[in-house]
């Protein structure tokens, strides 16, 4: 493991507790208890933590200025904290105990190269049983077989679990449910690490059973550890969004709203569209045939007064592969994987050359 921290300070009782902190955020962290001891690894980590009581000797030392220093105390961030942190070669000050949680986020960030954001894609379906579930996972799979890390995010508590489509129900592994009362920032390699998968493609979906509550901080903290951590994220939101979708929707880069090409479900999409312009910048309308009444899809397009990103035709093959928990088989060829394919073609999804790394 590359180390994250280098902790530097001669005072075993604050090197133990920042070995705490830094376990708290998977990072791996190592003392130095001196400024001598920790001049050969100085350059490397991404954060040096530098204890007042050896600030003066790592001053003296004249180590290399970089960025990346903090400057950890017991005594608040008083002047004296301040000056200490200006002759070290300190940015910030973290003063103990107040501090712990900006530390472990320090901690956890550290742990993380620097590099783009993932796009967020959110799917939307006109009417119950509209097939939202389905297009928000073959975009998943399809993505993944791409070489994308693609995480599907189920933001439905009542929706069953979207881990029974590609039968991942009874794999191992983190859920809603492990991270409704999450605080701070989340380790990215520990999330896809401990997420259940298929391949590239990871998926947080519910426990069986009563849902639990999820808290903001924690939807925030889950949010913005996906856009770190994948090369996609696409969020499957009920049309009753609650807390975990209208988060979603309003970090989305694009949002698509299926649309069966019925009279009834492209009503019902008027008025849902109104509703989700509140949350989302970018909605697209996806319609999907065939038409039992030959309604059009540009007659849908028209109705609706939306971007078109497509349309693709129901799937006779995919009923039966839901139920079996095998749609990562029925979704290797047809008309939803040759949309899909065409919709992220459109979109240039690209992995980050330096997650491949990681």
């Amino acid at each position: 493991m590359n180390l994250a921290a280098l902790i530097v300070t001669g005072d075993p009782a604050l090197a133990d507790g920042l070995l705490r902190l830094a376990a708290a955020a998977d990072a791996h962290a190592e003392v130095a208890y001196s400024a001598d001891e920790a001049r050969p690894a100085w350059t490397w980590p991404a954060l040096i933590l530098v204890g007042a009581d050896v600030a003066e000797d790592v001053a003296a030392a004249d180590l290399q200025r970089r960025p990346g220093v903090v400057l950890v105390t017991g005594d608040g961030a008083t002047s004296e904290a301040y000056r200490l942190a200006v002759e070290a070669g300190a940015q910030d000050v973290a003063a103990l105990p107040d501090h712990e949680d900006w530390l472990v986020n320090a901690f956890a960030a550290a742990c993380e190269p620097e590099g783009g954001w993932a796009s967020t894609l959110c799917v939307v379906g006109a009417r119950g049983g509209a097939g939202a579930s389905v297009l928000a996972t073959a975009l998943g799979l399809t993505a993944a077989n791409q070489g994308l890390r693609t995480l599907l995010v189920d933001a439905d508590p009542f929706g069953g679990g979207i881990d029974l489509v590609l039968g991942l129900e009874t794999h191992e592994g983190v859920r809603w449910h492990d991270l409704a009362e999450r605080r701070g920032r989340l380790n990215t390699a520990t999330l896809r690490e401990t997420l259940p998968r298929s391949g590239d493609l990871s998926v947080l979906s519910w426990r069986r059973g009563e849902p639990v509550p999820v808290s903001d901080e924690a939807v925030r903290s889950l949010l913005d550890a996906a856009v770190r951590g994948f090369d996609l994220v696409i969020v499957d939101v009920p049309r009753h969004p609650g807390d975990i979708g209208r988060a979603a929707l309003r970090s989305a880069d694009v949002t698509f709203l299926l649309v069966p090409a019925e009279v009834r479900a492209t009503v019902a999409a008027d008025g849902l569209a109104s509703a989700l312009r509140h949350h989302t910048t970018d909605l697209r309308l996806v319609v999907q045939g065939p038409a039992p009444g030959g309604l059009t899809p540009d007659a849908v397009t028209g109705a609706l007064d939306l971007p078109s990103a497509g349309t693709f035709e129901r799937d006779r093959r995919l009923p039966a592969a839901i139920d079996e928990g095998d749609l990562e088989r029925a979704c290797r060829r047809g008309p939803l994987t040759d949309f899909c394919t065409t919709v992220l073609a459109d979109l240039a999804l690209q992995p980050y050359a330096y997650r491949e790394a990681a």
